[in-house]
């Protein structure tokens, strides 16, 4: 049949006379073969013709040579596609024997703990959760069995639907299948042939991830793209009836194998038409599959918390369980025996110092027993107090419920373990204190247990923006004004945990004695947006109103890439980034990314890559240092952290004050103000309590804006690719040449003859034995730039593997030119000694943009750029041979 054909053809794209399998019959695929070797027989007996019959044939017609070459050529090609659709029935052969259960277990045996696939950038068309599990869901998309697609292709209106079977390629690694179709024709576009081609990434009996490449190469400029779909299925939520429940993610991108200038309405036209589809999917997978309704899952929650009863217990069995103990008893049995012996024993006379009313010690013995008497009363005393004011410390479950509207969070203490203890008894009187966004709730007190049992649900109120931290410290009651003992502490960070994981944890506690007896708590955390909607929009009109200022929503593509870069939970949202330096012990070019929770910097230099991040809570105080000869003219942005915070981010500080607090710096931004201006607003609204926020408002209510409205979007971070665009030979050694990069009276010259102004640099600092880096800062001459524009840049320094030369990165930054924030330019100079018997040295020099966000002028400023480098090198380098070649 025609798809087989085609299919056939995607796979093996050269093989463009392979015969249909579908219809020929295996005796029939076997004659090929049989008419190879009728032909080989043939040729060979020709072979054996007399001399004269091979001069006669070398002297015939063109014509005759070219048809018997052909016809040899035919009969080859034949025998080589013969062999391979024989070797090809066999894999098929083998394949067909597997089944699609036995394959996923091989797939699965295979998984060696990979990540799953993150979202596709260009969008997700399905993110709904199914009562089914994810073993099962896999199977009814993908399997060879399935009705699913041949359901579809009727919905959709696709005609001549083909399923191959699954095959294992590349000795086992790859799972792929090939599915071709007739599309059915629109308004716009006519019938048109498909090809998908489904192939595994993931199977580990829980998760799985399919991509699906599809080209349609009939369409307009279809040989230029295919689309790419990614199928991620994962576990979903427990359902309170007991049922497993699956999560389907379904996203997509346009992969384009050529350049071309459609390239903006190819992608709407078909954002459009997936769109249209996956809509007609989604409801027919409904229809099959019953979706997980979201009351049903909210009411996992509370069917969980439900479950929670405090147990009740009374006064008197906890005055009983906390009186019931040596201590106690032995007052009390002192106590009576004295009682006893008053009554039986006749009063004493009067002597010495006593009086009426006074009865003072006669022996020394007798002032002993009055001491141990007074200490056991104030021992018993003590403990009746505390018994009484801890009683009158109740749990929240009792009392304290969320109001409002907006995120919600709600912790469950069900349990704890190996609690310590902080006196000799073994035994202590803990209690829970949590705190979030300054808010705090407390337990109950357990007393003189070390496995205990709380069973209490606390609720916050609800919280415009989502948490970052939830802080939980275990302390021993000792009375009320006696300062509490910690015996533990823990910190839950919802921007690292996966809320779902959250749901039943164990959390070790930290310090000493938590350490010690490897102390545990056992909770439940629940994290719910009652508004519901879209988180960023909420979050910047509110932020919009409390600064007066319009804030830009970034596009998807920005904020997925984003949250990958860091790591983030899907919540988690760009709101600006900026180009800067991270100055340590020499300045470090990257990118400054800011959203509503965390402040994060990434660099990638020369392949180093540098990333950290830290939240805005974590942050005492915010400086600017004016302009320093070290920060190349700008001011600089002094961060510092509240001691003990940002410890996974130490590698990026300056310094360690003495008090142990980090301190970042931050320099060289494109719009100072304006970055500046955003993270003094961003760090405000966030941390500061609302009277504040009020002060801080009027404050910048004079501000003309607070966030620079950049038309570009973020593109993520990915490795650069160079490409050479000069060389030349000089007539000077390699080490002679090194002289431009030295900071010398010749690099100077060299700088000035370019037209560059203000000609800085940083002492070359050696990070190890062989490298080196370096910073460099100059302005542009108004006949090289109109815009006198400043460039930051660092070089590294390494000598060559073989030791003949050297190898200089740079990675330059330009400020103050149009779209200079939108890429970084890279160069690389490999400068290498010639043979002994030239003499002197050869240069090449390698380019590469990196594109920080998308700009239609791409093109443009690369060649614009371009052309100034071409004509900057040959400058340097005529001018370096001329000054340093010997007389």
């Amino acid at each position: 049949m025609e798809s087989n054909d085609s299919g056939d053809l995607l796979l093996h794209p050269r093989m463009t006379e392979l015969p249909s399998r579908s219809s020929t019959s295996p005796s029939n695929s076997s004659s090929p073969v049989r008419e190879e070797i009728t032909s080989a027989k043939d040729e060979k007996s020709s072979t054996q013709k007399t001399i004269t019959g091979r001069i006669a044939q070398i002297f015939s017609k063109s014509s005759d040579m070219s048809s018997t070459a052909s016809r040899r050529s035919i009969d080859l090609d034949q025998s080589e596609i013969s062999k391979v659709e024989v070797s090809e029935m066999k894999a098929e052969d083998q394949s067909s024997n597997e089944t699609f259960e036995e394959a996923m277990r091989k797939l699965q045996s295979a998984d060696q703990g990979s990540e799953i696939p993150s979202n596709l950038p260009a969008g997700v068309f399905i993110d709904q959760q199914y009562v089914i599990a994810p073993e099962d869901l896999n199977e009814l998309l993908f399997s060879s069995d399935s009705n699913f697609l041949k359901s579809l292709a009727e919905v959709q209106g696709n005609t001549e639907l083909e399923i191959g079977p699954w095959k294992f390629e590349n000795d086992g690694e790859i799972f792929k299948r090939l599915v071709t179709y007739v599309k059915a024709p629109s308004k716009l576009i006519k019938a048109v042939k498909a090809y998908e081609e489904h192939t595994y990434l993931k199977a580990d009996g829980k998760n799985f991830a399919v991509l699906v490449s599809v080209s349609t190469p009939d369409v307009m400029y279809g040989s230029t793209f295919r689309v790419e779909v990614l199928y991620v299925i994962t576990p979903g939520p427990e359902l309170p009836t007991g049922e497993q429940c699956s999560c389907l993610v379904v996203s997509w991108r346009m992969n384009f194998l050529q350049s071309t200038m459609m390239k903006g309405m190819i992608e709407n036209g078909a954002r459009q038409g997936m769109k249209d589809s996956f809509d007609q999917y989604a409801t027919l997978l409904s229809q099959t599959v019953k979706p997980a309704d979201l009351k049903d899952l909210s009411s996992n929650k509370e069917q969980a918390l439900a479950s929670l009863h405090a147990e009740p217990e009374s006064d008197w069995r906890l005055a009983v369980q906390y009186f019931g103990n040596f201590t106690v008893f032995a007052t009390v049995f002192m106590g009576l025996y004295v009682l006893v012996h008053i009554w039986l024993a006749a009063p004493s006379t009067i002597q010495g110092l006593e009086f009426g009313g006074l009865d003072l010690p006669d022996s020394i013995g007798e002032f002993v027993v009055c001491a141990v008497l007074v200490l056991q009363g104030e021992c018993m005393l003590g403990k009746i107090s505390r018994f009484i004011k801890a009683r009158a410390q109740k749990g929240s479950d009792h009392g304290i419920k969320a109001q409002g509207d907006g995120w919600l969070l709600t912790v469950a203490l069900i349990e704890g373990s190996s609690l310590a203890s902080v006196d000799s008894s073994g035994l202590s009187d803990p209690y829970v204190v949590f705190t979030c966004n300054g808010k705090t709730r407390t337990s109950s007190i357990k007393f003189q247990k070390s496995n205990l049992t709380w069973n209490e649900i606390f609720e916050f109120d609800a919280m415009d923006d989502p948490p970052s931290v939830l802080d939980v410290v275990v302390y021993d009651f000792d009375g009320p004004f006696d300062e509490a003992a910690s015996l533990g502490h823990a910190e839950i960070n919802f921007l690292k945990a996966n809320i779902a994981d959250l749901a039943d944890i164990w959390v070790p506690l930290e310090g000493k004695l938590a350490l010690a007896c490897q102390s545990k708590l056992h909770l439940r955390i629940f994290l719910d947006n009652t508004r519901g909607g879209n988180v960023a929009k909420d979050y910047l009109s509110r932020m919009e109103k409390e600064v007066g200022k319009k804030i830009n929503l970034r596009s998807p593509q920005a904020n997925s890439a984003f949250q990958k870069l860091f790591g983030l939970p899907p919540e988690e949202f760009l709101i600006n980034d900026f180009t800067c330096h991270l100055k340590r012990k020499m300045p470090l070019q990257g990118r400054l990314f800011l959203s509503a929770r965390i402040i994060g910097f990434h660099a990638n230099l020369f392949g180093n890559k540098t990333k950290f991040f830290f939240l805005w809570e974590d942050i005492e105080d915010i400086q600017v240092i004016p302009p320093t000869f070290s920060s190349m003219g700008s001011p600089i942005i002094v961060i510092t952290l509240r001691k003990g915070r940002g410890v996974d981010a130490r590698h990026g500080a300056k310094t360690q004050d003495e008090q142990g607090r980090l301190r970042f710096h931050f320099q060289s931004f494109v719009s100072f103000n304006v970055a500046h201006r955003t993270i003094m607003a961003l760090w405000k609204v966030r941390s500061l309590s609302p009277e504040q926020k009020v002060e801080f408002v009027e404050e910048q209510s004079d501000s003309k804006s607070l966030i620079s409205d950049e038309s570009g979007s973020f593109l993520g971070l990915d490795d650069v690719s160079m490409s050479e665009i000069y060389s030349c030979s000089l007539l000077i050694p390699a080490s002679y040449l090194m002289e431009i990069f030295s900071g010398g009276e010749l690099d100077r010259r060299v700088m000035e003859k370019l037209g560059y102004l203000n000609y800085s640099y940083t002492p070359w600092v050696s990070e190890n034995l062989d490298i080196s880096e370096r910073a460099v800062y100059y302005k542009f001459e108004k006949r090289i730039s109109s815009y006198k524009g400043e460039v930051t840049s660092t070089q590294q320094r390494s000598p060559l593997p073989d030791g003949k030369g050297w190898l200089v990165e740079e990675l330059m930054n330009l400020h103050g030119v149009p779209l200079g924030d939108y890429f970084n330019i890279h160069l690389r100079y490999q400068i290498e000694d010639l043979p002994p018997k030239a003499k002197g040295c050869r240069v090449q020099v390698l380019f590469g943009m990196e594109w920080l966000k998308s700009s239609k002028n791409q093109k443009r400023l690369t060649k614009n750029i371009l052309e100034n480098l071409l004509e900057r090198f040959k400058v340097t380098f005529s001018l370096a041979e001329k000054e340093l070649l010997p007389n």
